[in-house]
């Protein structure tokens, strides 16, 4: 398993406690789908690399957003549609549980497209 960034870690700690333990679950999430991913800062966010970054995560002042927008599968399209902003970007709001089990069907997915290019 790759080891845990240390910028990433610090941009969580700049998060209020709530929400600092909301993006620690997307984080483990994301790096149990992808445990070998390189896991770094870009656009001043947490990434997660393999050939190229395929998946990003961020705080927000009400949610939790997930970059970029899911493609090629349309199992996995419809079952994030209702997180999908006009973009495709997808919104977790804080006021509502993760969807940790989709959260990590989604970095999944991105990594195998990853390693399929």
């Amino acid at each position: 398993m790759a080891k845990k960034s240390l910028e990433v870690d610090a941009y969580i700690a700049g998060f209020a406690p709530q929400q600092r333990a909301r993006l620690e679950q997307v984080r483990a999430a994301i790096r149990a789908a992808a445990p070998k991913a390189e896991e770094t800062i870009s656009y001043r966010i947490p990434a997660y690399r393999g050939n190229r970054v395929f998946v990003f995560f961020a705080g927000f002042k009400n949610h939790i957003g997930l970059f970029p927008p899911v493609r090629g599968n349309a199992a996995l399209v419809k079952a994030v549609s209702k997180y999908a902003n006009a973009k495709g970007n997808l919104r977790f709001p804080d006021d509502a549980p993760l969807p940790l089990a989709l959260i990590t069907r989604i970095a999944g997915h991105q990594a195998r497209c990853d390693r399929e290019q």
